[in-house]
């Protein structure tokens, strides 16, 4: 598919009036409408729902989109690309890394080591594929002010690499609430594009939805709003073979009297779109173990690595 070569003034349904509305919003890719709903479209452009329908089945048209063949489904599956985690255990437990054309949620209590990987990530996306890289840059979202430049700096250096480099290649976008945060995500295609995105980071996907949306009452709209979130996060993954890694909150459940109440926020909504779901646990002094607790084409099993100055690495018993 030759998306870049189509240009959306050319497409049938797409007046001036939308075609302007369309830049306003800087949606320029066809890829980003084709792989949209009728009524989350109409809703974007202020049209009736037929007429975004109209338009997404022409955009699917010029596009080329139709049935395909499995053989056709796994040669695009072939593209997929997996950035490492600098912990050959975690990488195994992965299959091989943290993979693109889909969502790698990490969830645990605080200090758990979620956003230290997802520094680790920031970085490594950077590496030559060789090294369990892609050679492409991360775009960074922060919900809960987490984001440290100087950690960055501090893995970069102790790993030998040019930590001004890494830093420059690192985008960083503060989310100050749920609204916001849908935003930035539905505004990602033309960054993505200019600066070569391979991963994109929200740390954490939850927090401000817990935040702006409280009670019983409330919990409907939540979950309907973030799993339009997701899904748009899954298109961007998919529509750009890049990697997606959200981190996620956890709360306790009160109701479990044996084993661990621990349980992560956003219900069926996340656990059926995250491609894998990571427990993370903090053990003895620096350790950590990480436990897959839902995979397509793994089993579920328990790793062991450790937080250092150099970021994420193996744990060997001494």
């Amino acid at each position: 598919m030759e998306e870049e070569r189509i240009s959306l003034k050319d497409i049938k349904g797409i007046g001036p009036k939308i075609l302007k509305r369309l830049e306003e919003l800087k949606i320029n890719d066809p890829m980003i409408i084709a792989m949209s709903n009728p009524k989350e479209l109409s809703a974007i452009l202020d049209i009736g729902e037929e007429k975004a329908k109209e338009i997404i089945e022409s955009v699917r048209e010029a596009l080329g989109f139709k049935l395909e063949t499995a053989d056709k489904v796994l040669e695009r599956r072939m593209k997929m690309r997996k950035i490492t985690t600098s912990s050959k255990a975690l990488d195994e437990l992965l299959g091989g890394g943290i993979p693109t054309q889909a969502i790698t949620e990490a969830f645990g209590m605080f200090g758990s080591g979620k956003t230290q990987l997802a520094f680790q990530l920031a970085i490594n996306v950077q590496l030559p594929e060789e090294q369990g890289g892609l050679e492409r840059a991360c775009l960074f979202i922060d919900s809960e002010g987490t984001f440290s430049p100087e950690r960055i700096v501090e893995i970069a250096k102790n790993r030998g690499l040019d930590a001004d480099k890494i830093l420059k290649n690192i985008y960083v976008a503060r989310a100050y609430s749920s609204e916001h945060q849908i935003l930035l995500v539905e505004r990602a295609a033309e960054i993505i594009k200019e600066k070569n995105i391979g991963l994109i980071i929200v740390d954490s996907i939850t927090s401000h939805f817990r935040v702006d949306y409280t009670g019983r009452g409330e919990l409907a709209e939540r979950q309907q709003k973030l799993n339009k979130h997701l899904h748009q996060l899954q298109r961007l993954a998919d529509a750009f073979n890049l990697a997606v890694y959200i981190t996620n909150q956890v709360m306790a459940r009160p109701d479990i009297i044996f084993g661990d109440p621990t349980q992560p926020v956003g219900g069926h909504v996340l656990a059926h779109i995250s491609f894998y779901r990571i427990y993370l646990r903090k053990s003895k002094q620096n350790l950590r173990i990480a436990r897959l607790v839902d995979a397509p084409n793994l089993p579920e099993r328990e790793v062991v690595f450790q937080i250092t100055e150099k970021g994420i690495e193996d744990y060997e018993e001494k």
